[in-house]
């Protein structure tokens, strides 16, 4: 049964239900307190980085302004809140008319945190910035972490193409997401179409063993495959013999093949030998994609295998052991009435256990050494000192509810090329370790 059958809708018409419970019933208590128009200034920040992490990578920034563009409560979303009495009349009618006009900073995507990092901020009335939490987080906490274990596997693949291919293994809709963070953090292609529609990503894909199977013979499964596609297409050599199956590929395509995939086995192993009996064959220019369950660790240790492209799946779309950044939307200050020129007031949790927080409306910027390489994350709430003006990391993404600008994902994939190698050499080392530079507040 599914979600028609219940007579649910198959599509949330708006973002605005991408929230949760509490953020509407914080809502309608303010509303009634006369506290919902104070100015109010949110900031997304993590405490620490996943275990082993060495840096963070900022994704998912486009999709925010998005999801603040169309957060929008229309009459099929009104209905839903009303007839579940979530919140009351009074509060139904202020949200008919909601549009975030406020202003929100932040680092830019592709660009590296670390802990502490006012990655985003978001700047308006209490009751228009507290609506936007879950939606923020969920699409940065999801996306950062595909795109950290994205930029981990670019890093140990040297250079080498990778091909995301992780539909199959999460929601349909995240699989979207993670392609495009995938992408961000430096793979190549991906498998997923709706990607491809979606955010120009160059979609590359021949086909499973179930085409081999189809057919009486592998030679015959090659064959209509070569016939339909060219020589210059992959074939799946791991069916049933890879030896065998390497042989007849070459005598079908001819040594101008253009790639065999290898899906399972002791791929070190298969990748030698599959690249010296492709030479043998005079298949000199075929490449050896492999995949099966890689993760960065598994592409690291293929760094002297002659294997010339990688596809990944599950680890990719799951994090690699990481799929959420704890990232967290915190109120930081907040003026003591409605009057828009009441100074802002610094705030912040004190609880023990780990979850404090550093009051204030913060701007962030990155100190360098002699050399232009990272040394320290530095984040304050008074004036940003002289030396580093010119290095300080928060953008304008919306002013007065108005995004000022986007960017072509591949400025933003270059963007992060280009800040991943502004850090430390051991950044890029797979060991665990700590955040690769300090942060430090003045």
């Amino acid at each position: 049964m599914n979600t028609a059958d219940l007579g649910l809708p198959v599509d949330v018409p708006s973002t605005a239900l991408f929230t949760d419970h509490y953020e509407l019933t914080m809502l309608q208590a303010a509303l009634k307190a006369g506290t919902a128009e104070r100015r109010s200034v949110f900031e997304v920040f993590t405490r620490r980085l996943p275990e082993g992490r060495r840096y963070g990578v900022v994704a998912g920034t486009g999709r925010v302004l998005d999801a603040v563009e169309n957060f929008r409560f229309d009459p099929g979303v009104l209905g839903f809140l009303r007839e579940r009495s979530i919140i009351n009349a009074e509060t139904l009618d202020w949200l008919a008319g909601y549009r975030f006009g406020g202003d929100v900073w932040g680092y830019q995507e592709g660009e590296v945190y670390f802990p502490g990092s006012p990655i985003m901020r978001v700047e308006g009335t209490f009751a228009e910035c507290v609506l936007l939490e879950t939606v923020i987080l969920s699409i940065l906490n999801h996306d950062s972490a595909i795109a950290a274990a994205a930029s981990r596997m670019s890093s140990a693949a040297g250079g080498r193409p990778l091909i995301e291919m992780g539909a199959r293994r999460t929601h349909e809709l995240a699989a979207v997401a993670a392609s495009r963070a995938a992408y961000l953090g430096g793979f190549t292609s991906t498998s997923d179409l709706a990607a491809g529609f979606r955010y120009g990503i160059p979609t590359v894909g021949t086909s499973a063993h179930a085409f081999t199977l189809l057919h009486d013979r592998e030679r015959d499964a090659f064959q209509a495959q070569v016939d339909s596609l060219g020589r210059n297409t992959t074939l799946l050599v791991d069916t049933y013999d890879v030896t065998e199956a390497v042989r007849t590929a070459v005598e079908v395509a001819g040594p101008e093949l253009g790639a065999v995939r290898i899906d399972s086995g002791d791929l070190l192993l298969v990748a030698h030998r599959v690249r010296q009996q492709l030479d043998e064959l005079g298949a000199t220019d075929t490449r050896i994609i492999v995949t099966s369950d890689l993760d960065e660790y598994a592409i690291a240790s293929l760094a002297a295998a002659p294997v010339d492209a990688y596809g990944v799946g599950t680890q990719l779309v799951t994090g690699s052991g990481h799929p959420t950044c704890s990232m967290v939307y915190k109120l930081v200050a907040r003026a003591e009435s409605a009057d828009p020129k009441d100074p802002l007031v610094a705030v912040a949790k004190k609880s023990s256990g780990g979850k404090t927080s550093v009051g204030g409306r913060k701007w962030a910027a990155r100190r360098l050494d002699e050399h232009g390489v990272a040394e320290a994350e530095v984040i304050g709430t008074g004036p940003v000192p002289d030396d580093l003006q010119e290095r300080q990391l928060l953008v304008h993404l919306i002013k007065d509810g108005r995004v000022l600008s986007r960017e072509p994902l591949d400025v933003v994939r270059e963007r992060h090329v280009t800040a991943r190698a502004n850090l430390p050499l051991s950044a890029t080392q797979l060991s665990r370790g700590e955040a690769v530079i300090p942060t430090e507040y003045v």
